[in-house]
Protein backbone atom coordinates (compact mmCIF):
# COMPACT_ATOMS: atom_id res chain seq x y z
CA UNK A 1 0.00 0.00 0.00
CA UNK A 2 1.26 3.44 -0.87
CA UNK A 3 -0.11 6.72 0.42
CA UNK A 4 0.60 10.39 -0.28
CA UNK A 5 2.11 11.32 3.08
CA UNK A 6 5.46 11.13 4.81
CA UNK A 7 4.52 7.55 5.63
CA UNK A 8 6.20 6.47 2.38
CA UNK A 9 7.76 9.63 1.00
CA UNK A 10 11.20 8.74 -0.30
CA UNK A 11 12.06 12.45 -0.41
CA UNK A 12 11.03 13.22 3.15
CA UNK A 13 13.32 15.62 4.99
CA UNK A 14 15.69 13.60 7.15
CA UNK A 15 15.75 15.36 10.48
CA UNK A 16 16.02 12.88 13.31
CA UNK A 17 19.19 11.67 14.96
CA UNK A 18 20.17 8.04 14.55
CA UNK A 19 19.08 5.42 17.05
CA UNK A 20 21.94 3.27 15.88
CA UNK A 21 23.25 -0.02 17.10
CA UNK A 22 26.22 -1.65 15.38
CA UNK A 23 25.26 -3.50 12.21
CA UNK A 24 25.09 -7.25 12.61
CA UNK A 25 25.43 -9.75 9.78
CA UNK A 26 25.79 -13.36 8.84
CA UNK A 27 27.60 -13.87 5.55
CA UNK A 28 27.98 -16.69 3.06
CA UNK A 29 31.34 -15.83 1.54
CA UNK A 30 30.30 -12.88 -0.63
CA UNK A 31 30.71 -9.18 -0.01
CA UNK A 32 27.68 -6.93 0.45
CA UNK A 33 29.57 -3.85 1.57
CA UNK A 34 27.44 -1.43 -0.45
CA UNK A 35 24.25 -2.85 1.01
CA UNK A 36 25.57 -2.60 4.55
CA UNK A 37 26.72 0.99 3.97
CA UNK A 38 23.28 1.98 2.69
CA UNK A 39 21.56 0.32 5.66
CA UNK A 40 23.81 2.16 8.10
CA UNK A 41 23.11 5.41 6.24
CA UNK A 42 19.36 4.87 6.62
CA UNK A 43 19.78 4.51 10.37
CA UNK A 44 22.03 7.57 10.49
CA UNK A 45 19.28 9.47 8.66
CA UNK A 46 16.70 8.57 11.31
CA UNK A 47 15.25 5.14 10.51
CA UNK A 48 15.09 3.24 13.82
CA UNK A 49 16.22 -0.04 12.30
CA UNK A 50 16.73 -2.04 9.11
CA UNK A 51 16.65 -5.77 8.41
CA UNK A 52 17.68 -7.33 5.10
CA UNK A 53 18.34 -10.71 3.51
CA UNK A 54 19.96 -11.24 0.13
CA UNK A 55 20.36 -14.47 -1.81
CA UNK A 56 22.64 -15.11 -4.77
CA UNK A 57 24.93 -17.76 -6.18
CA UNK A 58 27.11 -17.52 -3.06
CA UNK A 59 24.24 -18.31 -0.68
CA UNK A 60 22.17 -16.26 1.74
CA UNK A 61 23.37 -13.15 3.54
CA UNK A 62 21.47 -11.32 6.28
CA UNK A 63 22.22 -8.11 8.10
CA UNK A 64 20.57 -5.71 10.52
CA UNK A 65 21.25 -2.15 11.59
CA UNK A 66 19.74 0.01 14.29
CA UNK A 67 17.06 -1.05 16.75
CA UNK A 68 13.75 -2.85 16.71
CA UNK A 69 12.51 -1.19 19.87
CA UNK A 70 13.49 2.40 20.64
CA UNK A 71 12.41 2.03 24.25
CA UNK A 72 14.57 -0.96 25.14
CA UNK A 73 17.29 -0.65 22.50
CA UNK A 74 16.63 -4.23 21.37
CA UNK A 75 18.23 -4.71 17.94
CA UNK A 76 16.38 -5.78 14.86
CA UNK A 77 16.50 -9.45 13.88
CA UNK A 78 17.22 -10.96 10.47
CA UNK A 79 14.16 -13.14 11.13
CA UNK A 80 11.82 -10.18 11.79
CA UNK A 81 8.34 -10.38 10.34
CA UNK A 82 6.91 -7.05 9.18
CA UNK A 83 4.02 -5.51 7.30
CA UNK A 84 4.94 -5.51 3.60
CA UNK A 85 2.25 -3.15 2.27
CA UNK A 86 2.00 -3.10 -1.52
CA UNK A 87 4.27 -6.11 -1.99
CA UNK A 88 0.93 -7.87 -1.42
CA UNK A 89 0.00 -6.77 -4.95
CA UNK A 90 2.46 -9.15 -6.61
CA UNK A 91 0.88 -12.09 -4.76
CA UNK A 92 -2.61 -11.00 -5.82
CA UNK A 93 -1.56 -10.58 -9.45
CA UNK A 94 0.11 -14.00 -9.41
CA UNK A 95 -3.12 -15.67 -8.30
CA UNK A 96 -5.12 -13.94 -11.03
CA UNK A 97 -2.59 -15.02 -13.65
CA UNK A 98 -2.78 -18.59 -12.36
CA UNK A 99 -6.55 -18.43 -12.75
CA UNK A 100 -6.08 -17.20 -16.31
CA UNK A 101 -3.73 -20.10 -17.02
CA UNK A 102 -6.44 -22.45 -15.74
CA UNK A 103 -8.96 -20.92 -18.14
CA UNK A 104 -11.14 -19.58 -15.35
CA UNK A 105 -10.95 -15.94 -16.43
CA UNK A 106 -9.37 -13.69 -19.02
CA UNK A 107 -7.31 -10.63 -18.26
CA UNK A 108 -9.43 -8.92 -20.89
CA UNK A 109 -12.66 -9.66 -19.03
CA UNK A 110 -14.31 -6.47 -17.88
CA UNK A 111 -14.53 -5.82 -14.17
CA UNK A 112 -18.31 -5.85 -14.59
CA UNK A 113 -18.14 -9.45 -15.82
CA UNK A 114 -17.17 -10.50 -12.31
CA UNK A 115 -18.35 -7.60 -10.16
CA UNK A 116 -21.50 -6.32 -11.88
CA UNK A 117 -22.44 -2.82 -10.81
CA UNK A 118 -19.63 -2.47 -8.28
CA UNK A 119 -17.56 0.04 -10.26
CA UNK A 120 -20.14 2.74 -10.90
CA UNK A 121 -20.40 6.38 -9.98
CA UNK A 122 -19.12 9.82 -10.96
CA UNK A 123 -17.93 8.53 -14.33
CA UNK A 124 -16.55 5.16 -13.21
CA UNK A 125 -17.91 2.27 -15.27
CA UNK A 126 -16.71 -1.28 -14.75
CA UNK A 127 -18.12 -2.28 -18.14
CA UNK A 128 -15.18 -0.49 -19.78
CA UNK A 129 -12.36 -1.49 -17.41
CA UNK A 130 -10.51 -4.79 -17.78
CA UNK A 131 -8.86 -6.99 -15.17
CA UNK A 132 -5.54 -6.29 -16.91
CA UNK A 133 -6.05 -2.55 -16.42
CA UNK A 134 -6.60 -3.10 -12.71
CA UNK A 135 -3.34 -5.02 -12.44
CA UNK A 136 -1.17 -2.53 -14.35
CA UNK A 137 -2.84 0.61 -12.94
CA UNK A 138 -4.18 1.89 -16.25
CA UNK A 139 -7.83 1.68 -15.16
CA UNK A 140 -8.17 5.31 -14.07
CA UNK A 141 -10.06 4.20 -10.95
CA UNK A 142 -9.69 6.73 -8.12
CA UNK A 143 -7.42 5.69 -5.24
CA UNK A 144 -9.53 5.47 -2.08
CA UNK A 145 -6.52 6.39 0.07
CA UNK A 146 -6.63 9.86 -1.53
CA UNK A 147 -10.14 10.52 -0.24
CA UNK A 148 -9.90 13.41 2.24
CA UNK A 149 -12.10 11.80 4.88
CA UNK A 150 -10.31 8.44 4.69
CA UNK A 151 -6.96 10.20 4.76
CA UNK A 152 -7.85 12.11 7.94
CA UNK A 153 -9.21 9.02 9.66
CA UNK A 154 -6.31 6.74 8.80
CA UNK A 155 -3.14 8.70 8.03
CA UNK A 156 -3.16 11.63 10.45
CA UNK A 157 -2.02 11.24 14.03
CA UNK A 158 -5.37 12.05 15.65
CA UNK A 159 -7.32 9.97 13.15
CA UNK A 160 -5.06 6.96 13.42
CA UNK A 161 -5.25 6.70 17.19
CA UNK A 162 -9.04 7.01 17.07
CA UNK A 163 -9.53 4.54 14.26
CA UNK A 164 -6.53 2.18 14.25
CA UNK A 165 -8.70 -0.83 15.19
CA UNK A 166 -11.61 -0.12 12.83
CA UNK A 167 -12.55 -2.80 10.29
CA UNK A 168 -12.96 -1.78 6.65
CA UNK A 169 -14.63 -4.10 4.15
CA UNK A 170 -13.44 -4.23 0.53
CA UNK A 171 -16.86 -3.02 -0.61
CA UNK A 172 -16.61 -0.01 1.70
CA UNK A 173 -13.19 0.92 0.32
CA UNK A 174 -14.44 0.72 -3.27
CA UNK A 175 -17.49 2.83 -2.43
CA UNK A 176 -15.17 5.53 -1.06
CA UNK A 177 -13.40 5.60 -4.44
CA UNK A 178 -16.70 5.77 -6.31
CA UNK A 179 -17.50 9.11 -4.65
CA UNK A 180 -14.86 10.68 -6.90
CA UNK A 181 -14.38 11.03 -10.61
CA UNK A 182 -11.90 8.66 -12.27
CA UNK A 183 -8.41 10.00 -12.90
CA UNK A 184 -8.66 9.30 -16.64
CA UNK A 185 -10.48 7.11 -19.14
CA UNK A 186 -9.56 3.40 -18.95
CA UNK A 187 -6.29 2.75 -20.76
CA UNK A 188 -5.55 6.43 -21.40
CA UNK A 189 -2.74 6.85 -18.85
CA UNK A 190 -1.09 5.33 -15.77
CA UNK A 191 -1.65 6.15 -12.11
CA UNK A 192 -1.10 4.01 -9.04
CA UNK A 193 -4.38 3.23 -7.30
CA UNK A 194 -4.85 0.94 -4.33
CA UNK A 195 -8.51 0.57 -5.30
CA UNK A 196 -7.39 -1.47 -8.33
CA UNK A 197 -6.09 -4.22 -6.08
CA UNK A 198 -9.00 -4.16 -3.67
CA UNK A 199 -11.10 -4.89 -6.76
CA UNK A 200 -8.61 -7.56 -7.89
CA UNK A 201 -9.03 -9.32 -4.56
CA UNK A 202 -12.80 -9.17 -4.97
CA UNK A 203 -12.48 -10.71 -8.47
CA UNK A 204 -10.44 -13.62 -7.04
CA UNK A 205 -13.20 -14.30 -4.53
CA UNK A 206 -15.91 -14.16 -7.19
CA UNK A 207 -14.04 -16.51 -9.53
CA UNK A 208 -12.99 -19.08 -6.90
CA UNK A 209 -15.63 -18.78 -4.22
CA UNK A 210 -12.85 -18.25 -1.67
CA UNK A 211 -11.34 -15.09 -0.16
CA UNK A 212 -8.19 -13.92 -1.93
CA UNK A 213 -6.23 -14.66 1.25
CA UNK A 214 -7.24 -18.33 1.08
CA UNK A 215 -6.13 -18.56 -2.55
CA UNK A 216 -2.76 -16.90 -1.81
CA UNK A 217 -2.19 -19.27 1.08
CA UNK A 218 -3.14 -22.35 -0.97
CA UNK A 219 -1.40 -21.41 -4.20
CA UNK A 220 1.75 -19.59 -3.04
CA UNK A 221 2.43 -19.62 0.71
CA UNK A 222 1.97 -23.35 1.27
CA UNK A 223 3.78 -24.65 -1.86
CA UNK A 224 6.78 -22.35 -1.27
CA UNK A 225 6.76 -23.01 2.49
CA UNK A 226 6.72 -19.33 3.33
CA UNK A 227 6.50 -19.85 7.07
CA UNK A 228 6.93 -16.17 7.94
CA UNK A 229 4.20 -14.98 5.56
CA UNK A 230 0.56 -14.44 6.49
CA UNK A 231 -2.54 -12.49 5.59
CA UNK A 232 -3.79 -11.17 8.93
CA UNK A 233 -7.26 -10.03 7.87
CA UNK A 234 -8.36 -8.02 10.90
CA UNK A 235 -5.67 -9.25 13.33
CA UNK A 236 -3.97 -6.18 14.77
CA UNK A 237 -0.68 -7.71 15.92
CA UNK A 238 2.44 -8.83 14.03
CA UNK A 239 3.61 -12.40 14.77
CA UNK A 240 6.94 -12.83 16.52
CA UNK A 241 9.80 -12.48 15.91
CA UNK A 242 9.12 -8.87 14.99
CA UNK A 243 10.13 -5.33 15.84
CA UNK A 244 8.08 -2.28 16.73
CA UNK A 245 6.96 0.02 13.90
CA UNK A 246 7.15 3.82 14.16
CA UNK A 247 5.51 6.71 12.33
CA UNK A 248 5.70 10.50 12.38
CA UNK A 249 2.54 10.71 10.28
CA UNK A 250 2.51 13.99 8.35
CA UNK A 251 5.16 15.81 10.43
CA UNK A 252 8.77 14.67 9.90
CA UNK A 253 9.83 17.10 12.65
CA UNK A 254 7.47 15.56 15.18
CA UNK A 255 7.92 12.68 17.61
CA UNK A 256 7.91 9.08 16.46
CA UNK A 257 4.84 7.11 17.54
CA UNK A 258 4.57 3.35 18.00
CA UNK A 259 2.06 2.20 15.36
CA UNK A 260 2.80 -1.51 15.46
CA UNK A 261 -0.78 -2.46 16.19
CA UNK A 262 -3.38 -1.64 13.55
CA UNK A 263 -6.25 -3.33 11.74
CA UNK A 264 -4.81 -4.05 8.27
CA UNK A 265 -8.23 -4.29 6.64
CA UNK A 266 -7.63 -0.63 5.78
CA UNK A 267 -5.28 -1.98 3.09
CA UNK A 268 -7.15 -5.14 2.07
CA UNK A 269 -5.74 -6.88 -1.04
CA UNK A 270 -3.76 -3.72 -1.80
CA UNK A 271 -1.42 -4.18 1.15
CA UNK A 272 -2.39 -6.26 4.18
CA UNK A 273 0.31 -8.95 4.14
CA UNK A 274 3.00 -9.72 6.69
CA UNK A 275 6.22 -11.50 5.69
CA UNK A 276 9.95 -11.67 6.33
CA UNK A 277 12.94 -11.00 4.11
CA UNK A 278 13.87 -14.63 3.44
CA UNK A 279 10.30 -15.46 2.39
CA UNK A 280 10.13 -12.49 0.04
CA UNK A 281 13.42 -13.50 -1.59
CA UNK A 282 12.07 -17.02 -2.06
CA UNK A 283 8.78 -15.77 -3.53
CA UNK A 284 10.24 -13.36 -6.08
CA UNK A 285 12.99 -15.78 -7.10
CA UNK A 286 10.43 -18.56 -7.65
CA UNK A 287 8.15 -16.20 -9.56
CA UNK A 288 10.85 -14.94 -11.96
CA UNK A 289 12.18 -18.48 -12.47
CA UNK A 290 8.76 -19.57 -13.72
CA UNK A 291 7.90 -21.82 -10.78
CA UNK A 292 4.55 -20.11 -10.10
CA UNK A 293 3.35 -19.18 -13.60
CA UNK A 294 3.50 -20.79 -17.06
CA UNK A 295 5.69 -18.95 -19.59
CA UNK A 296 2.79 -17.13 -21.26
CA UNK A 297 1.42 -15.76 -18.00
CA UNK A 298 4.88 -14.77 -16.76
CA UNK A 299 5.41 -12.91 -20.03
CA UNK A 300 2.09 -11.11 -19.51
CA UNK A 301 3.13 -10.17 -15.98
CA UNK A 302 6.40 -8.74 -17.34
CA UNK A 303 4.72 -6.74 -20.11
CA UNK A 304 5.12 -3.22 -18.79
CA UNK A 305 3.81 0.29 -19.24
CA UNK A 306 5.48 3.53 -18.28
CA UNK A 307 5.13 4.19 -14.56
CA UNK A 308 4.56 7.92 -14.72
CA UNK A 309 6.40 9.75 -11.95
CA UNK A 310 8.67 6.85 -10.95
CA UNK A 311 12.08 7.42 -12.56
CA UNK A 312 13.66 4.38 -14.16
CA UNK A 313 10.62 2.17 -13.57
CA UNK A 314 7.98 0.48 -15.68
CA UNK A 315 4.97 -1.36 -14.28
CA UNK A 316 3.77 -4.80 -15.31
CA UNK A 317 1.00 -6.80 -13.69
CA UNK A 318 1.67 -6.34 -9.99
CA UNK A 319 5.42 -6.05 -10.53
CA UNK A 320 7.88 -3.31 -11.46
CA UNK A 321 10.86 -3.40 -13.79
CA UNK A 322 13.40 -1.03 -12.27
CA UNK A 323 16.55 0.20 -14.02
CA UNK A 324 19.21 0.95 -11.43
CA UNK A 325 21.88 3.66 -11.59
CA UNK A 326 24.40 1.12 -12.90
CA UNK A 327 22.07 -0.11 -15.65
CA UNK A 328 21.07 -3.39 -13.97
CA UNK A 329 17.36 -4.28 -14.20
CA UNK A 330 15.57 -5.79 -11.23
CA UNK A 331 11.98 -6.93 -10.83
CA UNK A 332 9.90 -6.59 -7.68
CA UNK A 333 7.79 -4.20 -5.66
CA UNK A 334 7.93 -1.69 -2.82
CA UNK A 335 5.48 -1.47 0.05
CA UNK A 336 4.59 1.15 2.60
CA UNK A 337 2.13 1.12 5.48
CA UNK A 338 2.17 2.82 8.89
CA UNK A 339 5.64 2.49 10.40
CA UNK A 340 6.93 0.13 7.74
CA UNK A 341 8.71 0.58 4.39
CA UNK A 342 9.78 -2.51 2.49
CA UNK A 343 11.29 -3.48 -0.84
CA UNK A 344 11.83 -6.85 -2.49
CA UNK A 345 13.53 -7.26 -5.87
CA UNK A 346 15.34 -9.88 -7.91
CA UNK A 347 17.19 -10.12 -11.19
CA UNK A 348 15.22 -11.32 -14.20
CA UNK A 349 16.61 -14.85 -13.85
CA UNK A 350 15.65 -15.03 -10.18
CA UNK A 351 19.26 -15.76 -9.21
CA UNK A 352 20.00 -12.67 -7.11
CA UNK A 353 17.39 -11.24 -4.74
CA UNK A 354 17.17 -8.90 -1.78
CA UNK A 355 14.33 -7.96 0.53
CA UNK A 356 14.50 -5.48 3.39
CA UNK A 357 12.43 -3.39 5.76
CA UNK A 358 12.70 -0.03 7.52
CA UNK A 359 10.66 0.09 10.75
CA UNK A 360 10.10 3.85 10.40
CA UNK A 361 8.24 5.62 7.61
CA UNK A 362 9.73 9.13 7.53
CA UNK A 363 13.41 8.77 6.60
CA UNK A 364 15.97 6.72 4.75
CA UNK A 365 16.51 5.85 1.09
CA UNK A 366 15.42 2.34 0.03
CA UNK A 367 16.78 2.92 -3.48
CA UNK A 368 20.30 3.22 -2.11
CA UNK A 369 19.99 -0.20 -0.45
CA UNK A 370 18.97 -1.76 -3.76
CA UNK A 371 21.75 0.06 -5.61
CA UNK A 372 24.20 -1.03 -2.92
CA UNK A 373 23.31 -4.68 -3.45
CA UNK A 374 23.30 -4.81 -7.26
CA UNK A 375 25.65 -2.02 -8.28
Amino acid sequence: MRVRTTLVAATAVLLTAALAAPAAATAAGHGHAGTRTAMDAAVAAGVPGVTATAEDGHGAWSATAGVGDTGTGRPRSAADRYRVGSITKTFVATVLLQLEAEGRLSLDDTVDTWLPGVVRGHGHDGRHITVRQLLNHTSGVFDYTSDTGFYRAVFTEDGFFRHRYDTHTPGELVRIAMRHRPDFAPGASWKYSNTNYVLAGMVIEKVTGHPYATEIERRIIAPLRLRGTSLPGTRVTVPRPSSRAYSKFTDPKGPAHDVTQLNPSLASAAGEMISDSADLDRFYSALLRGKLLPPRQLAEMKTTVEATGIPGARYGLGIMDRRLTCGVHVWGHDGGIHGSRSSAVTTADGEHAIAFNFNGDWAGDPESVIDGEFC
